[in-house]
């Protein structure tokens, strides 16, 4: 094929009018440009009033948010911590940094997310154990949140939501990350909008986002000179970057509409294919569709694609391989069956950057069609 210009699966997309630039430009005029600033502050009450949340950290990233909020939900050694098994392994890894113990939870073909039936029965294996929920909204898909929380308010533990993927998506016409006691954002590079790396903890405790803000920033205390009474972190995110999420939050719904329009061409352009399913869409769930996911059933396996857009200069990926598999994770428990790893097995995440054009998606689908000639 005569074009080769990449395609790339999820690449930063700027806003159109520069409300970036905008930001940021202001944060070099006034030389805020050391961490913390009028930025950050407005980042955080813009964020947490998009979402409906009533306040919010910015942090370095979604992990560092998510390592705060297991901190902050009182998580330590001994204690064990439900969390899905398909997802990034940043939703499993601060569970470690707090020296707790991970139990993977399979997902439903319903929802790809947390099954929850498979939560109840790891409750009733490890009942009073069990300290917190990391619960996962996959792709920009939600999990089925009344179910989850139903159980977790049964069994009083924390419920925290990783919504690094989902930032813009719905449950029953509420954001995502807003159900659980803490959320979590991310705004890297290949998120629906970006600081080029960073997060978000959202929550409605407002004395928890205070002893969050106050860990991030190294646990300093209120004194004259350097004075530190409890562990610290270096988390906060910086005045330029949150600039950079300010602009970027003004296009969230532009974003959002695009990568439905990438996903439902994808469905209407591939979804006859004999075998090809794509992935759920549940009428109580409006999605971001972060990346659209095709799974494969017949001859042609997720490689095939994969390297039939390779060869064209065009990015694609596997489904998330499951923490249960994963060499690290290996020896912790995990409760459920094999969807997960099914989905794994079969899944494709195609091009879903929103750059792209009707020349672009028309160009990938002919590439996959060519597959099943």
């Amino acid at each position: 094929m005569a074009d080769n210009k990449k395609i790339w699966l999820a690449s930063p997309h700027m806003s159109d009018e520069g409300f970036e630039m905008q930001y940021v430009q202001e944060a070099f005029d006034t030389n805020w440009v050391a961490p913390l600033g009028p930025n950050v502050n407005e980042f955080e009450k813009e964020l947490a009033a998009k979402v409906g949340s009533k306040h919010a950290a910015a942090m370095t990233s979604g992990t560092g948010a998510i390592h705060l909020a297991l901190k902050a939900a009182g998580v330590g050694e001994g204690d064990i911590v439900f969390c899905p098994t398909l997802t990034f392994s940043a939703t499993a890894n601060p569970i470690i940094y707090q020296n707790a113990t991970p139990v993977f939870i399979d997902s439903d073909y319903e929802t790809w997310n947390m099954d929850a039936s498979a939560l109840e029965a790891a409750f009733e294996k490890y009942g009073d154990k069990v300290k917190a929920v990391l619960v996962v909204h996959l792709y920009g898909l939600s999990a089925d949140m009344d179910k989850i929380i139903e159980i977790c308010s049964r069994y009083n533990v924390t419920v925290i939501e990783d919504a690094a993927e989902s930032l813009g998506a719905y449950y029953k016409g509420k954001h995502t990350g807003t159900f659980g006691e803490f959320g979590v954002f991310s705004f890297n590079g290949n998120k629906i909008i970006t600081t080029s790396g960073g997060g978000m903890l959202v929550s409605n405790d407002e004395e928890k986002i205070k002893k969050v803000r106050f860990w991030s920033t190294q646990s300093r205390d209120a004194a004259r000179h350097y004075q530190h009474s409890e562990l610290g972190f270096n988390y906060r995110m910086s005045n330029v970057v949150a600039g950079i999420g300010r602009g970027q939050l003004k296009v969230l719904e532009q974003r959002v509409a695009k990568k439905k329009y990438i996903f439902e061409f994808y469905k209407r352009e591939l979804g006859s294919l004999k075998d090809v399913n794509f992935m759920p869409i549940n009428d109580w769930n409006e999605p971001n569709y972060w990346l659209s996911v095709m799974t494969l059933k017949g001859k042609v396996r997720p490689l095939d694609v994969m390297e039939a857009l390779e060869k064209e200069n065009i990015e694609s990926r596997p489904v998330w391989k499951p923490m249960h598999m994963q060499p690290f994770f290996a020896d912790y428990d995990y409760i459920g069956s094999d969807v997960s790893e099914k989905l794994f097995e079969n899944g494709v995440c195609l091009p879903s950057d929103t750059k792209m054009t009707d020349e672009d998606l028309e160009r990938i689908c002919s590439i996959i069609k060519g597959l099943w000639v």
